[in-house]
């Protein structure tokens, strides 16, 4: 750990120097004292200027630190905490910039940062600092309207702001604050027993809610929230490849198929591993901290300054075990997914909410399979069902499309099946007939002019209900064989698309490959090769049953590389997969 800490103090120091180069000096600039950020302007959210000012106080108060009590990073941060108070709008908020104005939840990100940031400054004996944490704690006080009242988009939103709110009252012991928190709280926690919350986000959002209820539990003493954490953490153990990457395949938000790390986990690990003195803890805390590479993180989760802010959650004496490398975990298998997707009808929102999914995924099974350099995902209710690394042969995804739903196949349950895992569901479409007549607005009979909108579409009954089955079976054959067999009824004529999808470092081949548009191949018979420094996936066999590239509505991202199997029903097909 001491180790870790050196690092983040050397690169905090860094991105200290570098950052007050962007500092924006022009007195009669809207922007004044706020450092430019990737968008060519200052902003006040927590990814921004923000995120800086957590940086330099980290500095000034760290007598490790090179700018240790330097009186020109004073002199800058209290211009950097006077651009946030010339930003935040009359209602006490910021604005995220890129979207969401005015906007509470993101405010409360900044919160849960500043309130530690005036934690940290005003611990520190230094009476030149008083300016600025007076600064900060106007700025905090501004909030209090705002969080007493605002709203939120997304699942991990409420727990941002239970913290902030949390976070507020250590400051400002004002009881509303901990009364809204409870409104937000009555929700109840949005996770699996398998410690798996509502946005599947293995690279962003499930260290962002972690960190959010770890505060709000420890400020409120509910235990029950440490609860969930620690069992995330726990899940998390097993959902990291052998590189270091995070298993992004599954996620509901932006980090779909992104490269992650672990490191955003750093503090949440630290704190938990300390607040129940576990060794397997402590060993991800050190294994999290080994990937911060710089600190992208979002102020509310500041490594260097969690440390600073915490120092008593020290856990250099708590002694390490080493983490897994070997191991079959399935995740949500007991998860009751298709009793709550039966109820959403009687809820009454009619699966309309804005400005967020509805997570129809959320709980879905998946399963873990880790050997050594080999590491395995198989997947239900997402685009991609397997994923396999071999070394640094990165098989991303393999999915299926179909022309009958049309698109992309989300496999609707997994379950383990004799040597293997089994995927299936049932796709269904029919056609509409029309409306009856005493439910059609009134005036709508024999109207000239009866806009489609306008009818009650809902009201149409099903006429021709078409099924159409699928099956996919998974089973490792060796240390260095899968097989995936594919199946569908006996429905004709459907063009279906297998596509392995692949890293874009590696290198593809094959004797009956036919190029397609840039990056896209089709496997017309035979196998082919995927070679990433010296790790090779070999897969056969290819076929090319139909010419068409594309199964309508099914989009292939750049960045990657595809190849693809043409099929038409019925089909009963195996594709092995060797590691070399």
């Amino acid at each position: 750990m001491d180790a870790i800490y050196n690092r983040l103090v050397k690169l905090n120091d860094q991105l200290t120097e570098a950052t007050l180069l962007g500092q924006i000096l022009d007195p009669q600039s809207k922007y004044y004292g706020g450092i430019v950020d990737e968008t060519g302007i200052a902003r006040a959210n927590h990814m921004s200027t923000p995120r800086m000012i957590a940086g330099w106080a980290s500095a000034l108060v760290n007598p490790d630190s090179r700018y240790y009590q330097d009186s020109f990073l004073l002199n800058a941060l209290d211009k950097a905490v006077a651009f946030m108070l010339n930003r935040q709008h009359a209602d006490g908020t910021v604005s995220l910039g890129s979207t969401n104005y005015n906007s509470p939840p993101d405010t409360a990100f900044v919160v849960g940062g500043v309130t530690q940031i005036y934690q940290l400054l005003n611990k520190h004996d230094w009476a030149q600092l008083e300016p600025v944490t007076a600064k900060l704690k106007l700025f905090l006080e501004r909030t209090i309207p705002a969080m007493l009242t605002g709203g939120c988009h997304t699942p991990n939103h409420r727990w941002v702001l239970t913290a902030a709110l949390c976070l507020l009252f250590e400051i400002f012991p004002q009881p509303e604050l901990l009364a809204r928190a409870e409104d937000w709280l009555a929700e109840g926690l949005d996770i699996t027993e398998d410690g798996e919350w509502t946005e599947r986000s293995n690279g962003i959002y499930n260290a962002v809610s972690n960190i959010a209820l770890y505060h709000t539990g420890r400020l409120m003493n509910r235990p029950e929230l440490i609860e969930c954490v620690r069992s995330n953490l726990r899940m998390m153990m097993y959902l990291i490849h052998p590189s270091g990457e995070v298993v992004t395949d599954y996620s509901g938000r932006q980090d779909f198929g992104q490269t992650a790390t672990m490191a955003n986990y750093f503090p949440i690990y630290r704190l938990m591993a300390a607040h129940d003195q576990d060794p397997i803890f402590a060993a991800m805390a050190d294994y999290a901290g080994s990937y911060i590479t710089g600190f992208h993180e979002g102020v509310n989760n500041h490594p260097l300054m969690s440390i600073l802010v915490y120092p008593e959650a020290d856990i250099s004496h708590i002694e390490r075990v080493p983490l897994l490398d070997r191991y079959v975990k399935m995740i949500n298998a007991e998860h009751p997914m298709r009793e709550h997707l039966q109820r959403i009808d009687e809820v009454g929102h009619h699966m309309h909410i804005q400005h967020s999914s509805m997570h129809l995924s959320f709980g879905a099974p998946l399963v873990r399979i880790r050997e050594l350099d080999q590491s395995v995902t198989i997947m239900s209710q997402t685009p991609s069902f397997f994923s396999l690394r071999h070394g640094k042969a990165r098989l991303l995804g393999v999915k299926l499309s179909t022309s009958f739903s049309p698109g992309i196949v989300k496999f609707t349950n997994l379950t383990a099946s004799v040597g293997g895992y089994k995927l299936d569901t049932v796709l269904e479409k029919g056609y509409n007939g029309p409306i009856p007549r005493h439910l059609l607005p009134a005036g709508t009979e024999g109207s000239t002019l009866s806009p489609w909108y306008l009818l009650p579409h809902q009201h149409r009954p099903m006429t021709h209900l078409q099924k159409l089955e699928l099956q996919a079976e998974i089973v490792n054959s060796g240390d260095s064989e899968w097989t995936i067999h594919v199946s569908s009824d006996e429905r004709e004529d459907v063009f279906t698309q297998v596509t392995f999808i692949f890293g874009n470092e590696g290198a593809v081949s094959g004797d009956d490959l036919l190029a397609g548009e840039e990056g896209k191949y089709f496997l017309r018979s035979g196998s082919m090769t995927y070679e990433a420094e010296g790790d090779v996936i070999e897969i056969s066999a290819g076929a090319y049953e139909h010419i068409l590239p594309i199964v309508r509505e099914d989009h292939h991202p750049s960045g990657c590389q595809y190849v693809h199997v043409n099929l038409v029903t019925p089909y009963d097909r195996t594709f092995k997969i060797r590691l070399l």
